[in-house]
């Protein structure tokens, strides 16, 4: 059925409704037996009854117009009730369905399912739980595979690793003539938070050790950029050996400035502080300025190796150094000290001048 004898038809179909609920019973009755429907395509009438049926307004007339066609169920029909002559027509159980397009129209699998009994008796124990085959892969999909570790693919984010740092390597003029060899670096060996960690600084001038300074001690780090430090250190050269308890920090301060303080305790009640402040400043990605500043002070006298009791000497230094590599630096520069107290005392009288400028040049190593 297309779409204008649809709309014909209902058009035709709303006139005869409207003219049944505004008519008489008997006007509707004889309206609807006048009425030639034979032409609307899918519209079937019952045959016409006998024109000597008695009929009376006290009767129910009800008329069935079932549509076999287009769609249209009316199986329940119309029906027309009248109880009194001047009663009108009331339509009950009028459907027009999928006339009007407002009953969706079941297809593909719903469509197929409609009406379909439950499905009862299926076993289905196959399609889930129970036991897996014995052939059936395994629990971790490995099909028997035996992992382990690709050599040069392993990844640790703890492994002990080691240094050696040689940050001076030096030959030392002093302003007064002379030469000296010097040495300061250290060498640390451990994982991230706990290390072993060696550290040395001495001078040999005119043939003869002058000082030497080592430190052994257990660095743990408590921050990020941080680390606390605990060990012994032990003295060499002029004057007899010493040796200290150690405790000290050292780190990264802010605005890139190393920063390295330790305490010492010794025997005799003898005590002692260090404390050095470094900077690295990048003129390019290979020549870089370090400007180094460092101190010491001591409990009580040491005439001995010549040590004052307070504020023994300061020590300024500036040096330029290429990275021809990162591991290997030539540098040059130079270094002020001067002693303070009952130290500066003890140099006079040994002949030394209390201060002195000196003039250095040197390598940086590290491995």
């Amino acid at each position: 059925m297309n779409t204008d004898n649809k709309a014909w038809q209902v058009a035709s179909l709303l006139m005869v409704v409207v003219g049944m609920m505004t008519a008489t019973p008997a006007v509707a009755q004889d309206g609807m037996q006048g009425m030639d429907m034979s032409s609307m395509h899918g519209m079937h009438m019952p045959a016409k009854e006998s024109s000597t049926t008695p009929t009376s307004p006290a009767n129910h007339s009800t008329h069935v117009m079932p549509m076999q066609e287009g769609g249209m169920s009316m199986e329940q029909g119309m029906s027309m009730h009248s109880s009194e002559p001047d009663a009108t027509v009331e339509m009950q159980q009028l459907h027009f369905g999928q006339m009007i397009g407002t009953r969706p129209k079941l297809g593909g699998l719903a469509g197929a399912m409609k009406g379909m009994p439950l499905m009862q008796g299926m076993d289905m124990s196959s399609m889930q739980g129970g036991d897996a085959p014995p052939d059936a892969r395994s629990s971790d999909y490995s099909d028997g595979y035996g992992y382990g570790s690709m050599p040069g693919m392993d990844m640790h984010d703890n492994p002990a690793i080691g240094m050696l740092l040689l940050d001076k390597l030096e030959y030392v003029r002093p302003r007064d003539g002379g030469h000296a060899v010097a040495v300061d670096g250290q060498a640390w060996y451990g994982k991230n938070l706990n290390k072993l960690w060696l550290k040395f600084e001495g001078e040999q001038a005119d043939g003869r050790l002058q000082d030497l300074r080592t430190e052994a001690l257990w660095d743990h780090t408590v921050s990020t950029y941080w680390d606390t430090q605990i060990g012994v250190r032990h003295d060499y050269g002029v004057g007899p050996d010493r040796t200290w308890a150690a405790f000290g920090i050292q780190g990264l301060a802010p605005y890139w400035f190393d920063v390295q303080a330790t305490a010492y305790l010794g025997q005799a009640g003898r005590t002692a502080a260090r404390a050095s402040l470094e900077y690295e400043a990048l003129l390019t990605q290979r020549l870089i300025l370090q400007p180094e500043l460092g101190t010491s002070f001591y409990g009580k006298d040491d005439p001995q190796r010549g040590i004052g009791s307070g504020l023994s000497d300061i020590e300024m230094g500036l040096r330029l150094r290429y990275e021809i590599r990162r591991e290997f630096a030539p540098y040059v520069g130079i270094v002020w000290r001067q002693q303070f107290g009952r130290t500066a005392d003890y140099a006079r009288s040994r002949g030394e001048s209390a201060d002195d400028l000196q003039f250095v040049a040197g390598l940086r190593i590290w491995y």
